[in-house]
This record gives C-alpha cells, structure tokens and sequence, in this order.
C-alpha cells in the first residue's frame, strides 16, 4: 500500500491538530480543574430532562426511528413559532428552518452550501476555531479582521465593549470577491454584544458588496443586563442575505445533545439543506422532541421570572462577578463579558513571576496555559487558537476561563488561585 497515494487529502492541510483533542488529553494526564472547555458541570433545568424521559419512555414507538430530514415535524414548528415572534416575520417551517447537529453543522452547512473555490469569507478574529479550516476545505479564503482592544481609561475595568472593529480596516476586506462574513454575535471569546452602530456598519457593506451574512447567534440568551441582543435578520433589508445559526446546546445547557438549527431566506437555506441531506441527513428524533417540548414550554413564560431564558443569565451574572473578582485579586485584568460563560485575562503581569521554559509552544499563552495545567491545576484555554497565524500574537498575553460552572468549583479555583499566588509571592 502506497503510503502517498493514502495520504490526508490536500485541502485538509493545516487542520491535523486540533486544540480541543490537545487540551482535552492534557486534563486526562494531569487532572487539573477544567475551566477550559465551554460546557456548564451542573444539570439542566428540570423540565427538559423530564421531556426527554417521557419520550423515551412513552407509548409513541415512532418517536424512535427516523424523523424527517431538514428537522422533527415538532421542532421546526416550535422553531418557527418562537423565532416568528422575535424577528416581526412569519417563518415557514418547512423552507425557512433546519435543525442540524449542533450550531457546529449548521456552520458547517452554510459554508459548505454557499462558498466556491476562491469565494472570500470575513471571519472576525478571535473566532470559533472551526470556520477557518471550513471554509479552507471547500476551497474558500478566509479574510481576517481582528477585533482591536482599546485599552480603557486608567482605574475603568476592561470590558467586551473595549474591544472593536477598526471600521477602515472592516471597509478595506471587502471586494467583489466576497462572499459571505460570519459575525459571531454574542461573540466568544470576548462575550461583546454588537451594538445598533456596529451591527448596521456590516450591514451596510453586505449590502453594498451583496455579501451573504452568517450570524452565529448561540449565545444569544446569554446576556446581562443591560445589554440588548440585536438580530442581523431584523436590520433594514437584511433578511433576504441573512442565515442566523442557534443552539439548543447553548440554550438549554444540554451541549451533549448537539442540536442545532439555521434560520433564514428559502433560497439561502435550500442550500443548506442539500448540503445536509448528502452528509449527516437527520438529526435523533427523541432529543429533537424534547427540546421542541422545551421551547414550547418556554415560550409560554417568555420574560417571566421563572423562563429559564431569564434564570440562567441571573445565575450566570453572580458567577461572572466572581470570577471578575478573583482574576484581579490574583493579579490579572479580566475583560467584564457582557453576555456568554467565558472571560478573557491578561496575565503577564504573574507571567514575570514564574519560569515558562519547560513549555516548548511558539505562542506564550499556549506555554502559560498549559505549565499552569500541569504545576497549578487549573486549566483555561489559550485564545491565540481563535486568530490566524498572523494576528496571534493579539491575543498571546491572554487566557480563557469558563465559568458556567458550579460554584463549589468556582471557589476551588479561587482556592488555587490564591494559594498559588501566596507561594510565588514568597
């Protein structure tokens, strides 16, 4: 057998290594707390694991066996019905919506449905690590744009609102050749909430370049106050060139469901939907049932103090301020999220107090992130994984913790944390 001729194929060059597999076998070898990856540590709420029982164990054998192909006849109503709602427009279940395996297929199906070779994709850096070799692969040019931080004034926190898009820079990646931008809004890492101004300035290019907007909104429950989510699809006249990406994982902390939808135009999902049919065709039908049975519920309780819309972020929002709290305590400048689990951290400042030689990694959050894995315990990730090779080094002297996690572990952290600090200081 030809070693050559069975090789990895071409245009999946650059992506053999994956910064999830490497973390995730870290942990395994050295045990640390795991504030690394994005996934809450406590149960969901109640009613849907109760949803999912009563599918399992109810009388409806079919609830069992395939469903149909672009989504469960339950779900896509639901969908329809609760996005119809948010956006002032009535979405057909049918042609409008598709539930994929997790926001990460619908992902996958947009690009797959809608790049050709040579078709440029904005991506705005940091970015969910997976568009770049995605696009790479269906022979797409990613074009980078980082978001910049502006460094607030002397004795003001650092906040996500710090960190923004140079809009000469934004006007200047756009061209006859561009496809299509994916705006990540609420953005992860950075937990920045694009507000009105933003959000119409890439609007307004899309329209001038008749771009294609992918708006990854998964996070779009997790917000704290007072910040509002604004909906790409609800800009002026930007429905017909949006598809808008959610996630039951996100919405209902059930990320092992990984089930996912797209919404948008009939002949921007068709495409999609192609894509889907000759890759995965359907998603399981018990878990697309009761996160429909979910959504009904929820939506019967919108704005109400008891929807788990609203419980979770006001959960989220104590965890937050903790773990802000801490981060400056031991000596790091945390960046405040205005929505989403995760926070950025500048950490050079403790950077001068150890020795990172023993880490062989190029980039120095890579060495940082994982010394501390192995000789403090704790684990976060390093966010120059989310930039392209050449804007790596923005984000070189940062972390990234979690915090949609039990608050038993959040104070172990902090145990870690400060006793940490204690023996370096000595």
């Amino acid at each position: 057998m030809s070693s050559q001729k069975f090789s990895l194929p071409l245009r999946f060059s650059g992506s053999e290594n994956n910064l999830w597999v490497e973390y995730i076998q870290l942990a395994q070898e050295y045990k640390p707390l795991n504030l690394g990856q994005g996934f809450p540590d406590f149960a969901p709420p109640e009613f849907l694991t109760k949803a999912l029982a009563e599918v399992a164990n109810g009388d409806n054998v079919l609830l069992h066996q395939y469903t149909g192909c672009f989504g469960h006849h339950r779900l896509v109503v639901a969908l329809s019905k609760y996005y119809s709602q948010l956006i002032g427009r009535e979405l057909n279940p049918k042609t409008e919506i598709i539930v994929t395996s997790g926001a990460f297929q619908a992902v996958f199906n947009c690009i797959q449905g809608h790049t050709s070779p040579g078709d440029e994709i904005i991506i705005i850096e940091p970015f969910f690590d997976c568009y770049e070799p995605m696009v790479r692969a269906v022979g797409g040019v990613p074009v980078f744009i980082p978001l910049r931080l502006r460094k607030p004034a002397p004795g003001k926190p650092m906040t996500s609102s710090d960190w923004v898009l140079d809009p000469e820079e934004l006007e200047s990646k756009f061209s006859s050749k561009t496809k299509a931008i994916i705006v990540n809004n609420p953005h992860n890492p950075v937990g920045k909430v694009f507000s009105l101004e933003e959000l119409t300035f890439i609007a307004d290019l899309c329209k001038k370049w008749d771009v294609l907007y992918i708006s990854d909104e998964v996070y779009e429950h997790l917000i704290y106050k007072p910040f509002k989510h604004i909906r790409a699809a609800t800009l002026p006249n930007m429905w017909e060139r949006t598809i808008t990406i959610g996630s039951a994982g996100k919405t209902f902390s059930v990320t092992g469901w990984k089930t996912g939808w797209a919404y948008g135009p009939a002949p921007l999902i068709r495409n999609l939907m192609v894509v889907h049919q000759n890759s995965v065709y359907a998603q399981p039908t018990p878990i697309q049932e009761a996160v429909a049975m979910g959504l009904e519920l929820e939506m019967t309780r919108l704005g109400q103090p008891e929807s788990y819309f609203q419980s979770l972020p006001r959960e989220l929002e104590a965890k937050r301020d903790y773990m802000v709290a801490l981060l400056k305590e031991v000596g790091m400048e945390p960046t405040v999220p205005q929505a989403g689990y995760f926070i950025l951290a500048d950490w050079t400042e403790l950077g001068k107090k150890i020795d990172l030689s023993s880490e062989t990694d190029k980039y120095k959050d890579y060495k940082f992130t994982k010394w501390m894995s192995k000789n403090v315990k704790l684990q976060g990730i390093p966010p120059s994984a989310f930039y392209s090779g050449g804007d790596k080094h923005l984000a070189e002297n940062f972390v990234r913790y979690c915090f949609i996690k039990k608050d038993e572990n959040l104070q172990k952290a902090a145990h870690i944390l400060r006793t940490w600090k204690q023996s370096i200081q000595q």
